[in-house]
């Protein structure tokens, strides 16, 4: 198939039979957004529709764009996604995006699955208590980035230790531990959120780190920032891959 025949195939797989609405009006550029969306970046690398439509969800909340959010919630049910795995997505952005634009996110994934009949709220995927998040948390944050978190616990300034705990406890403990999603799909999707956000180069490194260590090779970053394209741009889009160089050199 040629890359027009990939992109007609792969909307319908997505969206369904129907027609997008910017072919009444820009037809142009909904025929160049299309056939590269649909019929070139789809296809690039190994991830499958499921992991692809996770990434878009995260990175269209950090982008705050939630028409195309909200269109994006009914393809990732459409390809087999469940709602818990949708709902986990997102909600694994409110360490780094903020709370409202989370639940900006989260409001827009609640009127699709209203309307597609999904029951809220969805089963609790907690998985800490009061008294266990920091510790938990802890454990999944020295997982991830190994013996650099006690020596940056250790090395940071008194009046600023607090943020370390936050990070254990909050970002670490509330939300990586959570059910519904697995550790290498929760830091593949971490990366790909703050990348989109953009100026924040020193922490997409550390999660490229972070992602070799849990197991996600260089060939999948690639493919996870390239489908973010799309959506973020050349500029985020390069930055990213530099750090990605960076970590992992080319061979």
């Amino acid at each position: 198939m040629n890359r027009i025949e990939k992109s007609q195939e792969k909307y319908k797989q997505l969206f369904g039979d129907g027609i997008p609405a910017a072919y009444a009006t820009d037809p142009d550029l909904q025929d160049i957004l299309s056939r590269f969306i649909f019929g070139e970046v789809f296809y690039q690398g190994h991830l499958d529709n499921k992991q692809r439509e996770l990434i878009t969800l995260v990175v269209l909340t950090a982008n705050q764009t939630l028409p195309q959010l909200q269109a994006h919630v009914h393809a990732a049910l459409n390809v087999g996604l469940t709602p818990v795995e949708i709902k986990e997505a997102i909600y694994q952005c409110a360490p780094y995006l903020g709370f409202p634009k989370t639940l900006n996110a989260s409001n827009e994934v609640n009127e699709v699955f209203k309307a597609r009949n999904i029951v809220l709220p969805l089963e609790s995927q907690t998985q800490v208590e009061e008294d266990t998040r920091f510790d938990n948390g802890l454990a999944v944050q020295t997982k991830i980035f190994g013996d650099v978190i006690p020596r940056m616990r250790e090395s940071a300034p008194a009046n600023q230790k607090h943020i370390q705990d936050y990070l254990s406890s909050f970002c670490f403990g509330d939300f990586y531990t959570r059910g519904g999603l697995d550790l290498k799909t929760r830091e593949l999707l971490t990366l790909c959120i703050i990348c989109a956000l953009g100026g924040a180069e020193g922490q997409v490194k550390a999660h490229v780190q972070g992602n070799v260590n849990v197991g996600n090779d260089k060939e999948t970053l690639i493919t996870a920032i390239t489908h973010s394209l799309p959506y973020i741009g050349f500029p985020r889009t390069l930055n990213a891959l530099a750090c990605i160089n960076e970590i992992i050199p080319e061979i």
